[in-house]
């Protein structure tokens, strides 16, 4: 199996070094055909490890590829650790990647940098792969800094764009907050596990559980409880949670297909992938479990708050996501360690789903993505108006459909949580319910219904998005329709992730929500009654009475509430507080540092300074080459006098 798992990493990157290298000689339809050999390897591969992990019971795969380097004892190297936690994930991953590679011919086809997009998200899944099949904290931290890296230059992609190059080093510096505390919470477990393998640490960690180090001010603080709060700060920033989420909504200015890949399947959820699987160090600590939970609460809510006010379509679903991934951080801090997991599989195809079906609208628009000049897009687009409408109801929780099961489960595990702020998450989950469905039809009613907007030039040209387009939608709603029903009862109620993740009994409340499950039909009766139910019901009501039925309510709302219209606009005033005092007191350190270091003390000390003295020297100096001989004889009889006088009597 060991070739079975090397050749799950290494296609991906094989034609992403094709595409990159020689996609030029290659020319496109080979270029992309290499990428997604590659990818498509990749997924096969994952079926084949999850064949023989999860259908034939074989034990979990946790081997050295190779040592990369022995410091002091200490053994860093390259491994794979492939149990159900991870083939769930390679499924996840491949598939969703494959569908883009796939979508992207049809959407870059007329971009003069389609050979370089397809070496990107080809990478893109490399990365992503050797993240989620690592066996410790080095390769985990290879493939975190990877995708980082990738999505820069995808954000960034046309570098020709300002507002893009802007975005991807807004992404890259948010991300390297986070990163700092990942990295100091990998030097913690360093230091005090003397390992950084998963699996001696996860061994160690309940011996170490009073364990405390020295702080600031004589404070002792918890050790496994430090290192868990510095590991979900870099999990902040890679998935996006308050404060950190800022550069998630301007990762839009890429196109289209790296928002579904970022978004769906790779980068936003590498964090809660890692927090699942250090989820042996999280039981050990309440204080981060609650940390986190409030945090993602905040984020499901306040985030969700924001979708309501744009009108860019793939910000929209921007929004969505930064709320989805808040979801799934709640279920963390609830210790539903595995509801959080199936909510990112779930959402991984519906989120693909709807920015893919955004894209195609976008096609169709001629690049037009202000939702204020659509309308009535149904009847030129039937095939992507009934997979949008898929997407939507799936992220509502719409019952049946596959968001539905996870989210429930969500809002189930926090009510019966007893940790502290899970009252707090309860009710922003539950407000969340509402605020989702509101936004999600608001776009979808402006989009497909109602007054057609668009200018006539468009109008004439609209039409269905071409089969290459088309295909991958049909193929990402059927998983957006029927994998919850097929998956929730062994991934939430059975056994299925095994040992991967751990739960203390006193934290267990899957188990507790587990005793009145009945089944899937029983669990879909159970949500039609629900609050939650009711809840997606009114605000799929209000976005059709407001834009709909009376279209002209919003702006009248707008205008009394224009305070709060605003804050919302303003994205409760994070970018200017970015712009102001992080990034632009960033610029005015460097400018700063710039001046009188760089100008003042390099050049004009050191380089220009040195320069300027040799010439001084140089200037009386060359006086002395005068070319008379007697000029030399003198001064040779000045020197000899000197020497005789001072230096012979010593």
């Amino acid at each position: 199996m060991k070739l079975v798992y090397l050749s799950t990493v290494l296609f991906p990157l094989f034609g992403s070094i094709l595409a990159g290298l020689f996609g030029h000689k290659l020319g496109r339809i080979r270029t992309h055909q290499a990428t997604i050999v590659g990818v498509a390897v990749a997924f096969i591969m994952s079926l084949v490890a999850f064949y023989h992990i999860v259908i034939n019971g074989a034990p979990a795969f946790n081997e050295t590829i190779y040592a990369w380097a022995v410091i002091d004892g200490i053994t860093f190297e390259i491994g794979f650790l492939i149990d159900k936690l991870t083939v769930l994930m390679m499924l996840v991953v491949t598939f969703v990647s494959l569908m883009v590679h796939i979508y992207t011919i049809g959407y870059m086809r007329d971009d003069p940098g389609y050979q370089r997009f397809f070496c990107y998200i080809a990478l893109f899944t490399f990365s992503m792969l050797m993240l989620v099949m690592s066996n410790n904290f080095l390769q985990l931290f290879f493939g975190w800094e990877a995708v980082g890296l990738v999505s820069y230059l995808l954000i960034g992609f046309w570098f020709k764009k300002e507002s893009a190059i802007y975005a991807n080093l807004k992404a890259f510096l948010v991300n390297r907050i986070g990163d700092f505390g990942f990295l100091l919470g990998i030097a913690a477990v360093l230091m005090y596990f003397n390992s950084l393998n998963y699996t001696d640490v996860f061994n160690a960690a309940p011996a170490m559980t009073n364990l405390t180090m020295d702080a600031a001010l004589n404070e002792n603080w918890n050790v496994i409880t430090v290192i868990c709060i510095l590991l979900f700060i870099g999990a902040m920033g890679k998935s996006a949670q308050v404060p950190l989420h800022v550069w998630l909504p301007d990762s839009m200015e890429g196109p289209t297909p790296i928002s579904a890949l970022i978004h769906a399947a790779t980068m936003v959820t590498a964090g809660i992938y890692m927090v699942a699987r250090m989820s042996p160090l999280y039981e050990l600590s309440e204080v981060a479990l609650s940390f986190i939970l409030i945090i993602g609460s905040i984020t499901a809510l306040f985030m969700g708050f924001l979708g309501i006010v744009q009108n860019d379509i793939k910000r929209v679903i921007a929004y969505s996501t930064l709320s989805q991934l808040g979801y799934m951080t709640v279920a963390l801090g609830a210790s539903a360690y595995a509801a959080g997991i199936f909510h990112l599989m779930t959402h991984a195809f519906f989120k693909a789903l709807l920015f893919l079906a955004a894209g195609s609208v976008i096609i169709a628009m001629h690049h037009q993505q202000d939702i204020r000049k659509m309308g009535g897009l149904k009847k030129y687009m039937p095939i992507t108006y009934w997979c949008m409408l898929i997407g939507s109801l799936a992220l509502i929780g719409f019952p049946g459909l596959s968001g539905f099961f996870s989210k429930d489960a969500i809002i189930e595990a926090v009510k019966a949580s007893e940790l502290s702020g899970a009252g707090f998450a309860y009710i922003a989950v539950l407000l969340g319910v509402f605020i989702t469905a509101l936004y999600s039809f608001r776009m979808f009613f402006l989009v497909f219904h109602g007054k057609e907007r668009m200018d006539d030039h468009t109008r004439e040209h609209l039409q269905e998005s071409p089969s290459v387009v088309t295909m991958p939608l049909i193929l990402l709603a059927i998983p957006s329709v029927a994998i919850g029903i097929l998956t929730i009862g062994p991934l939430l109620f059975g056994d299925f992730f095994g040992s991967a993740i751990q739960v203390l009994p006193e934290h267990d409340v899957l188990a507790k929500v587990g005793e009145h499950y009945t089944g899937v039909w029983g669990f879909i009766l159970h949500g039609v009654f629900s609050v939650p139910f009711l809840l997606a019901a009114a605000g799929v009501a209000t976005a059709w009475f407001l834009y709909m039925k009376r279209p002209d309510l919003p702006g009248v709302i707008k205008e009394r509430f224009k305070g709060i219209y605003n804050t919302l606009d303003r994205a409760y005033g994070f970018d200017d507080f970015n712009s102001t005092f992080f990034a632009g007191g960033v610029r005015r350190i460097g400018r700063f540092i710039w001046q009188y270091s760089d100008v003042k003390v390099i050049d004009g000390v050191i380089v220009n300074g040195t320069a300027k003295t040799v010439g001084l020297i140089s200037g009386v100096v060359r006086h002395v080459q005068t070319g008379y001989l007697y000029h030399y004889a003198f001064a040779m009889i000045i020197g000899l006098l000197l020497l005789l006088s001072f230096f012979l009597p010593w």
